[in-house]
């Protein structure tokens, strides 16, 4: 039987771990939460509290996988976070498993373009914020050492949306003189695309861009749930506070990964949130 490690396995990762499930492998999934792991344990996997910046941590959980998935987060952490859980963590697990096929999930934050162009995996990532330039140098590594990148845009899906959150808190708001366009992806696209990736028979080495169909404007975002949900539009106002991850303004291509087969569930944010997010949550269109 094939075997998968999932190095973060929560959100995103219990996603990917229930697809390949079904596909037939055997999924051990870390975690840094002792509950977390034992919520994989009761759901079937093989599961472990495993710190992945601690070469001993990772080290004595050493076995044979024939695919291993770095999809740790920080959970909004600092500079020094990003580098011991991306960086550290992944050349932990490149040097306890150099035989494996290696999956790093990144983001879509490398692209630091400010002009609402398009951006493909050919066009520079230059971050300009300090964790966008830590994960470029997790990117660095892990292309040498002949793996996948995949550029994961800002992920939503059943019980989770930022911009969903914000505007049903009140702190969505509106600058029509710095619009920008903003890529998203559902939880169970970028699982799929994922698992996409590993069942292809040729080599994928190099990178993806994980990211639906439509990028749309902010403001058109924001437009769409209070027309959906029946509420009035979010006030116009500058920002209040610095995004954490620096401006940005840019729409991703997803064309690579569509041109290889695989097509997305929900192509649009749209499609995602009214389908699969307000459904879920017993939230309807007016």
């Amino acid at each position: 039987m094939r075997r998968a490690l999932i190095a973060g396995c929560g959100y995103l990762g219990r996603a990917i771990a229930d697809l390949l499930k079904v596909d037939g492998w055997a999924v051990e999934g870390w975690t840094m939460s002792p509950d977390s792991a034992r919520e994989l344990s009761i759901a079937g996997f093989s599961a472990h509290n495993v710190d992945l910046s601690s070469p001993n941590d990772v080290g004595v959980r050493k076995s044979h996988f024939d695919v291993v998935i770095h999809s740790a987060s920080t959970r909004g952490g600092d500079a020094d976070a990003y580098r011991s859980v991306y960086l550290g963590g992944a050349r932990n697990l490149l040097e306890a498993f150099s035989g494996a096929q290696f999956i790093f999930v990144s983001s879509t934050s490398v692209y630091a373009q400010t002009d609402g162009a398009w951006v493909t995996e050919e066009s520079p990532a230059e971050p300009r914020h300090e964790t966008g330039k830590i994960l470029r140098e997790s990117e660095d590594l892990v292309r040498t050492n002949a793996g996948i990148i995949v550029r994961l845009a800002g992920l939503y899906g059943p019980g989770r949306s930022a911009l969903l959150r914000k505007f049903l808190a009140g702190e969505a708001t509106i600058d029509p003189s710095n619009d920008r366009f903003i890529n998203q992806i559902h939880r169970d696209d970028a699982a799929a695309a994922i698992l996409f990736l590993i069942q292809r028979e040729k080599s994928n080495a190099g990178i993806y861009n994980l990211v639906d169909n439509e990028p749309v404007l902010l403001s058109e975002c924001y437009r769409w749930l209070a027309n959906a949900l029946n509420q009035s539009i979010p006030p116009t106002a500058k920002p209040t506070s610095p995004r954490k991850r620096g401006d940005s303004n840019k729409r991703v291509s997803n064309e690579k990964l569509r041109s290889l087969g695989w097509t997305p569930k929900y192509p649009s944010f749209a499609d995602g949130i009214s389908k699969s997010v307000l459904r879920s949550s017993g939230n309807s269109h007016s």
